[in-house]
């Protein structure tokens, strides 16, 4: 096909999909009445909360492209603008993290990917054309975590508003009110832009029965579960399609050709961050014996502060409660007392002092230590020395539990970094930088607070949260050539 026929069937494809874009958007189901009692999107009841977020699916699938990016900038603007009001605000609530990171959390929504991460396709042949759009779905049940209560709310209302969907909220308790406050000044701006109300909407109190509500309801059409596999699981058996942002455990292999201070400056900076909260976050630490000494002299240059072994097992008593042998190698069960503590929290439980500025604690375990094995989402990163790198490679994959969430490596060796990629076959893989890379903190990766690993979509994006439509027109009306 010349290049001026190729570029009369992009204009064609373009005309046609114009000409059924309001169709082919329109939502699947009727529009029902708003009920009276909403405020800004928080509705008394999962069934009103429901039927006010599919009337305004329905407006917001016939917005242009216009108005619906001014919905979307309005979240981003308003997690920049407030950041620090609505970090202050969840910290206070969940008692989770850090204040200077949370803020972090909210400006990041802006690597959030929208209305450019969409696209529609065209094929032509001689018996005519295909178009390819990427539809809504309707109404989205989301589940939120405490761990990121507010930035997760707004990535998600993102991707899905992109998409032109709906979407009722099932937030954590532990950080419903901060949800729910978001929630309302999204719904206010986005009204104010656009006119359409209840964008996103929330029950006044979530509780595990209304998630459990809306995992059944007859008038949710797809369900994004970000938490730990116990929610997963409750959202899977009601027969819906899920996308499910489950457990990690990233370890960390550091060769003998790495920059040392590279690996510890990108540990301590991805370890550190909120406290560990992240899901991607370092969590233990393989490094090659011959290099292992060096190392820890780095991360100690690094704001880093070291445990004995007798400090570790007091920090371990503090964080898990044990079966079998009770000293850190039986089968563990994580308590919830240090889940995103202070460093000096820790540092009090493990009986030690730590300098002002110590964004990190760490220490020399074994492989089958349960600060190793375990995820524990605190500011303690074991660290295990490793034979070799295959030795290395090897404790890591049996750490990360075939979880395939975050793996990283420190190597100047390009064969062992294609080795271990290959190995771990992990959603995200990180070389020569701090986990938050990924999520396009000083790295070209993109934004999402939901990483859909067990089910496999990976970071999630507007097009994630859409349904393929083929719309196939005969050669009757539209060849001309």
């Amino acid at each position: 096909m010349t290049p001026d026929r190729d570029q009369l069937v992009a204009q064609i494809a373009e005309e046609v999909i114009a000409r059924l874009r309001e169709r082919a958007l329109a939502p699947d189901k009727a529009v029902v009445n708003v009920p009276a009692g909403g405020s800004d999107g928080v509705f008394p009841t999962v069934d009103d909360a429901v039927a006010a977020a599919r009337e305004a699916q329905a407006k917001i699938a016939l917005l242009s492209l216009d108005d619906l990016a001014k919905a979307v900038d309005a979240i981003r603007r308003i997690c920049n603008d407030r950041a620090e009001e609505l970090a202050k605000m969840e910290l206070e609530e969940t008692g989770l993290g850090r204040l200077d990171h949370k803020i972090d959390k909210l400006k990041l929504v802006k690597n959030v990917l929208g209305l450019e991460a969409m696209r529609s396709e065209a094929r032509t042949n001689p018996t005519g054309m295909c178009l390819i759009e990427h539809a809504p779905w309707g109404v989205i049940g989301m589940v939120l975590p405490a761990t990121h209560s507010a930035p997760t709310l707004a990535s998600n209302a993102i991707n899905i508003l992109a998409a032109r969907n709906t979407a009722i909220f099932s937030p954590h308790p532990a950080g419903a009110n901060v949800a729910g406050y978001i929630l309302k000044l999204i719904n206010r701006e986005i009204k104010r832009e656009t006119g359409v109300a209840n964008a996103i909407v929330t029950v006044e109190k979530p509780t595990i029965r209304t998630a459990e509500e809306i995992f059944r309801h007859p008038g949710v059409d797809l369900l994004c579960v970000t938490g730990g596999p116990t929610v997963v699981r409750a959202a899977a058996k009601h027969g819906k399609r899920v996308i499910a942002a489950g457990p990690g455990n990233p370890p960390v292999v550091v060769d003998e050709t790495a920059c040392l201070d590279l690996a510890a400056r990108s540990i301590v900076k991805g370890g550190g961050f909120d406290n560990n909260l992240l899901c991607i976050g370092e969590k233990e630490i393989f490094v090659v014996a011959s290099v292992a000494d060096a190392f820890k002299t780095a991360m100690k240059k690094n704001h880093a502060f070291e445990l004995d072994s007798a400090a570790i097992e007091r920090l371990a008593s503090a964080a898990f409660t044990f079966e079998g042998d009770g000293k850190g190698c039986g089968q563990a069960h994580l308590k919830r007392d240090l889940v995103g503590k202070d460093v000096s929290v820790l540092a009090e439980a493990a009986g030690v002092r730590v300098p002002p500025g110590t964004d990190l604690l760490f220490g020399e375990t074994s492989e089958d230590h349960a600060f190793v094995q375990e995820e524990q989402m605190m500011p303690f990163v074991p660290m295990v020395r490793v034979k070799d790198v295959d030795d290395g490679i090897r404790a890591a994959l049996k750490a990360e539990h075939g979880y395939r969430h975050t793996a990283i490596i420190h190597s100047r060796n390009i064969d062992n970094v294609t080795k271990m990629a290959r190995a771990m076959n992990t959603t995200l893989f990180i070389h020569n930088e701090a986990c938050a890379a990924a999520l396009g903190a000083d790295g070209a990766g993109y934004l999402s607070f939901s990483i859909a690993t067990p089910t496999g979509e990976g970071v999630t994006t507007p097009m994630t949260f859409t349904r393929e439509r083929q719309i196939t027109l005969g050669s009757g009306g539209l060849r001309i050539f």
